[in-house]
């Protein structure tokens, strides 16, 4: 069985779709949603791996450890929740991140004078020179990423994407 859902070829990824359709013939789904849902799954994953692959590995950095630096590169010092939050992560896998990125001097923790459970969470001068040295080659590889499609198609996605992201937010489970 060939693999379609991981194949780069347009032919292959449409027989998937299609036959998807097929073997949900008859049960009441939004398919148009399962495609689009589908689709953006395999696209973060793929560039997911090719930055990891491509870029990140020669840092030794996970992906989550990488977000973790570019987040607090781009906001400063924040508590360990929040930093958790905004790079997408559980506080469970954050903290693996945080002793290894400690332990390779990239951050520094430290409690809360005011809150001792809480964790503060910083980038040392070595961990904000790892983060400046890596964003030049990732954001080109993101460039890369995106080569396809124009600017205006570019800036379309983008916002697309906020809307899916805005509507994930909303929804009440």
């Amino acid at each position: 069985m060939p693999r379609l859902f991981a194949s780069d070829d347009d032919d292959d990824l449409v027989r998937a779709e299609r036959d998807v359709r097929a073997a949900f013939d008859g049960v009441a789904l939004d398919l148009r949603a399962l495609s689009t849902v589908s689709n953006i799954f395999r696209v973060a994953t793929a560039v997911r791996n090719h930055m990891e692959n491509g870029v990140l590995q020669q840092y030794e950095l996970s992906w989550s450890a990488f977000t973790s630096l570019f987040v607090l590169r781009v906001w400063g010092d924040m508590d360990a929740r929040s930093l958790a939050g905004e790079a997408g992560i559980t506080a469970a896998t954050l903290t693996g991140v945080m002793k290894t990125l400690e332990g390779r001097g990239l951050i520094k923790r430290r409690s809360d004078r005011n809150d001792g459970r809480r964790i503060l969470v910083s980038l040392t001068p070595k961990g904000r020179k790892v983060i400046d040295t890596i964003m030049p080659t990732f954001n080109h590889h993101e460039s890369l990423v995106v080569q396809a499609l124009t600017e205006p198609e570019q800036d379309q996605l983008a916002a697309s994407l906020r809307a899916v992201l805005r509507t994930v937010d909303a929804i009440d489970l």
